[in-house]
């Protein structure tokens, strides 16, 4: 039963990284049909972020209190309404469309992966790594399926699937057990996390290495994901070749999670992070000295280094929270994750702004 709860919870995350990413990486077409510029399109992207940046530790406070199922079927609903709004208000409002899709994702993503940490006191690392490469697989699907929608029936499409996607994991997440415990009103902390308690959970010591490992995570997801194919055409390789090897990183990285996440749970999830980490980097270092196959298994020791940490540093959260603020722990968590997503990128290419990509990082 567990298990099937587990592809359930896969799925709300799958929901979440497919409608990021089928309109994000799509939004060309949207701006040349509405006559747009760049900055509309980073705007665009950057508002799905912030939203979730600053609604999934919320989103999570909210589910300690008020319940998990329910807390995951509102974030569904909303990101469901959120898609379809676009059939129904000028196109030029994508903002806000795009605003709604991240508050839905940001509970669906905060309280499905709290719900595989209860479901999975034992195996979590495994159970976090299935999770997370089914979650991957939608970054993977969604920009080429989004391209095929928009080209043959335009860029409506896109949000009427995202939305039907979110609807099946809708009718899905009924059938997860409801909540055992169905907490107080906001304003009754007698035994539950206060406000002035979840604000400090951002400063919990136990978790505090576990953040700062989430974000150097993220920023070298942004230099292997971001700035690889930028170095990759600096050194000749063609579009095709540069692609390539990006793909057989991302692959490296969505396949490893569910092997890390076992071998999190036989050994030690701090020590797996740790290995994970220093590979990540080391890998990414050496790539700027590499060519040819090298550079290839190179880059695909970074995807296995990113994934195994991306695995089990979600895993190591929900093992050192506190029972009665897991929800808010592990929003707190995807907050710094996002961060990291944000800044990293930024961080990097102004590096390479004035240093250049050949530079070790």
């Amino acid at each position: 039963m567990r298990w099937r709860n587990l592809l359930i919870l896969a799925l709300c995350g799958f929901v979440t990284s497919f409608g990021a990413h089928i309109v994000a990486t799509n939004l060309l077409w949207y701006a040349e049909s509405v006559g747009a510029g760049t900055f509309i399109i980073g705007l665009l992207i950057a508002v799905y972020d912030f939203a979730e940046l600053f609604a999934k530790p919320l989103a999570g406070f909210i589910a300690d209190r008020r319940g998990m199922k329910l807390t995951l079927l509102v974030g569904l609903v909303i990101f469901i309404f959120g898609s379809l709004l676009f059939l129904v208000i000028p196109a030029k409002l994508l903002l806000l469309i795009r605003f709604a899709q991240g508050l839905g994702a940001a509970a669906l993503s905060t309280v499905s992966i709290t719900l595989v940490a209860r479901y999975f006191a034992q195996a979590r690392g495994r159970a976090f790594g299935i999770y997370n490469a089914i979650k991957g697989a939608g970054y993977v699907i969604a920009p080429a399926l989004g391209g095929l929608l928009i080209r043959g029936y335009g860029f409506a499409l896109i949000f009427i699937v995202s939305a039907g996607i979110g609807a099946v994991a809708l009718l899905l997440s009924l059938l997860l057990p409801a909540d055992r415990n169905k907490s107080g009103p906001l304003d009754d902390d007698d035994n539950e996390i206060s406000l002035r308690q979840f604000f400090l959970i951002f400063k919990e010591s136990r978790l505090l290495p576990v953040y700062a490992i989430t974000v150097i995570n993220m920023f070298l997801v942004g230099i292997l994901f971001g700035f690889l194919p930028v170095y990759l055409h600096g050194v000749g390789y063609t579009p095709f070749e540069s692609g390539s090897v990006i793909s057989m990183a991302t692959f490296s990285y969505l396949f490893i999670q569910p092997f890390a996440g076992h071998l999190g749970d036989k050994i030690d999830m701090q020590t797996t992070v740790v290995i994970g980490l220093l590979l990540a980097a080391l890998a990414i270092i050496a790539i700027t000295f590499t060519s040819g196959a090298t550079l290839i298994a190179i880059a695909i020791a970074a995807g296995i280094g990113i994934g195994t940490v991306w695995t089990n540093s979600d895993a190591l959260v929900s093992a050192l929270a506190r029972k009665n603020q897991l929800g808010a722990s592990i929003g707190a968590a995807q907050s710094f994750k996002e961060f990291g997503d944000m800044v990293g990128p930024l961080l990097v290419g102004l590096l390479t702004q004035f240093f250049g990509v050949r530079l070790p990082l």
